[in-house]
């Protein structure tokens, strides 16, 4: 039996991953920033520990590695921060560094296999090398990210990235961070939106995905993860419908139209002294765009299956509604 050690086990995609680990035989531990979501989320065969494992001692975390054949890596900060000025210096200390230890820690103490969650703006800081996204301080450092991982694990540890697009689903005791979109459109007579789209996927994806890269994934793998395709009209369509706003109309609109306001706010926020993980004047660039990928880019190698996306979808805003209530 693999015995797994899971950072962030109560989160969403943690969460998940725990039950699709155990329903396939896997020995699950983890550690887990406190609050739990509910007293009783984890099964009884899971070891759980609260608290935060950047203040324990190496050989505290060594101790809990001990044994431990994989560690999935489901914790970091992500995009929607808005950090003081220089951003990448606090992205760099929350998603870089930790990565870094854990990832020495884990070689050191035997584990074979180390899985991060990361993002597909990491895929499409290489695809889209005219937006220059490698160098906003989000994308930079979980490019960076993956990159001294890799370099930790060569030649004792595989080390591969799931990176992630849009993700819905839902847990007990959290509200999914979709909630944020709902004041966008909530009471609207028109919500204008811009012409791109988005990859997605559900939670289930995730967890299949990250048991593929255990199994089928090779040392320096980046693998972004895609279910559907979506437009963002589309997807404002299906929240407005769920508010019970029909009659709403969800607009596409040129980019000219939303980025000037867009920049204006990221230069107020620079007199403040803050700066979003991406600027949002570069945001209405990249939502003017399709960000797709195929999934059978990733499907093929990771052995994950395709999902009802869309019911996923209307689950997870359902759950927003009834928790804004």
């Amino acid at each position: 039996m693999k015995n797994v050690f899971i950072l962030g086990g109560t989160g969403l995609l943690g969460y998940h991953t725990v039950r699709e680990l155990l329903r396939r035989g896997y020995k699950v531990s983890t550690v887990s920033l406190p609050p739990m979501p509910t007293e009783d989320l984890l099964p009884k065969e899971v070891t759980c520990q609260l608290g935060d494992i950047n203040d324990m001692t190496d050989e505290e975390v060594l101790a809990l590695l001990k044994g431990k054949d994989i560690f999935i890596y489901a914790a970091g900060a992500d995009e929607r921060m808005v950090p003081e000025i220089p951003g990448v210096k606090f992205y760099y200390d929350a998603n870089v560094v930790p990565t870094q230890r854990m990832a020495r820690l884990a070689r050191i103490s035997g584990v074979k296999k180390f899985v991060i969650y990361g993002s597909y703006f990491s895929h499409f800081a290489e695809q889209w090398t005219d937006l220059e996204l490698d160098k906003q301080p989000y994308p930079r450092t979980r490019l960076l990210q993956e990159e001294v991982a890799i370099l930790e694990g060569e030649g004792e540890m595989d080390v591969m990235s799931i990176r992630l697009p849009y993700i819905f689903g839902t847990m007990p005791g959290r509200t999914p961070l979709w909630s944020m979109f709902l004041p966008e459109i909530q009471g609207k007579d028109v919500v204008p939106v811009l012409s791109g789209g988005t990859a997605m996927v559900t939670v289930q994806q995730v967890a299949d995905a990250t048991i593929g890269a255990l199994e089928f994934g090779e040392h320096g793998g980046k693998y972004a993860i895609g279910g559907t395709n979506m437009k963002h009209q589309e997807f404002y369509q299906i929240i407005a419908d769920l508010l019970g706003q029909k009659d709403t109309l969800i607009k596409v609109v040129p980019k000219d139209h939303i980025k000037p306001t867009l920049v204006e706010y990221d230069k107020k926020l620079a007199a403040e002294g803050k700066e979003h993980g991406i600027h949002l004047g570069l945001t209405a660039d990249i939502k003017d765009r399709d960000a797709y990928l195929d999934s059978n880019d990733t499907m093929t190698i990771l052995k994950y299956n395709q999902d009802d996306v869309i019911a996923s979808i209307k689950e997870t805003i359902k759950v927003c509604i009834d928790n804004s209530n």
